[in-house]
């Protein structure tokens, strides 16, 4: 993933809009978001949407690992139970029927 650059990527959106078509471009060969500026201040940032893509999937990769990591060091401190009354809990808790003997 491309790093935002304070150097090339800040803009004023009256420059975006009057080049708009060129800002597009420029954001899909570069793969960098751009900072529009109002006033002089940061107020909006703006990516192609195929990167925008790409940062939702590491951002759901890297919460996924923290979610492992946090459940292995759960397990290696004791901190489990059986899985059973974590079923009977979930059961209770929203209300779904208890587990149906299958007939034989």
């Amino acid at each position: 993933m491309n790093l935002f650059n304070l150097n090339e990527d800040v803009h004023s959106l009256s420059d975006f809009k009057r080049n708009t078509p060129e800002f597009i471009e420029r954001l899909e060969s570069s793969g960098r978001p751009a900072l529009l500026t109002v006033n002089g201040k940061g107020k909006v940032v703006v990516q192609d949407a195929e990167s925008y893509q790409k940062l939702l999937d590491s951002l759901d990769r890297a919460e996924t690992l923290e979610a492992i990591r946090q459940g292995l060091e759960d397990i290696k401190a004791g901190r489990t139970r059986p899985v059973k009354e974590f079923l009977d809990d979930v059961r209770k808790e929203f209300g779904f029927p208890e587990k149906r003997k299958a007939k034989k």
